[in-house]
């Protein structure tokens, strides 16, 4: 696979580069383009002749195919890119984090919040308990069964936010033990008939 980018300019950029880009670059007064990142690696310069721009590199919401083709007619995958390279105006606030809240169309806008759920709030104490369980059953042993009522949600302040984990069903019976208590009901209606 190739390693490509997304660089997403400003329009007046956009058509400096498509004057550098084109045939006649060499009446052009852009004749060189540099981009340089700072020791973070998220933030650094884009330079176009003698102008320079800030730019971040900006994490997608998701991962974008882009494919090449040699005959017009069939597509051959050739990277998987997940980062965009934003650059800004120099008036231009910096974006506040790293991920990119929106895809590249607009039906991907706000697609952070719109298309991917939150991750659910768990207590980490009902989950080493699950955890044991399942590894107990895998075993070939049972699970401990307990009153999942003792695992009540707190907030950071230690108050009782009132969520409970959700009951355990009852145990069921062993079938061993039924199937006996019913051929002796069946032993005993024998002889009496």
């Amino acid at each position: 696979m190739e390693e490509q980018f997304i660089l997403r300019v400003p329009p007046s950029v956009a058509e400096r580069i498509e004057r550098l880009l084109s045939e006649n670059a060499s009446s052009s007064e852009d004749k060189s383009l540099d981009l340089s990142f700072s020791d973070d690696g998220r933030s650094g310069t884009f330079s176009i002749g003698n102008d320079q721009f800030p730019a971040s590199l900006l994490d997608l919401p998701g991962i974008v195919e882009s494919y090449k083709t040699y005959d017009d007619s069939v597509l051959i995958k050739s990277a998987d890119i997940g980062q965009m390279i934003m650059v800004r105006e120099e008036g231009d606030s910096a974006p506040d984090t790293v991920e990119y809240r929106h895809g590249l169309t607009p039906p991907m806008r706000d697609a952070r919040r719109r298309r991917f759920r939150r991750e659910p709030d768990l207590n980490p104490e009902l989950v080493k308990r699950v955890e044991k369980d399942l590894l107990k059953i895998m075993a070939g042993g049972t699970a401990d069964i307990l009153a999942l009522d003792q695992f009540v949600e707190q907030d950071e302040g230690g108050r009782n936010t009132g969520k409970k984990a959700a009951p355990v069903p009852a145990p069921k019976p062993d079938l061993s033990e039924a199937a006996n208590v019913e051929e002796q009901e069946r032993s005993d209606s024998d002889e009496s008939g």
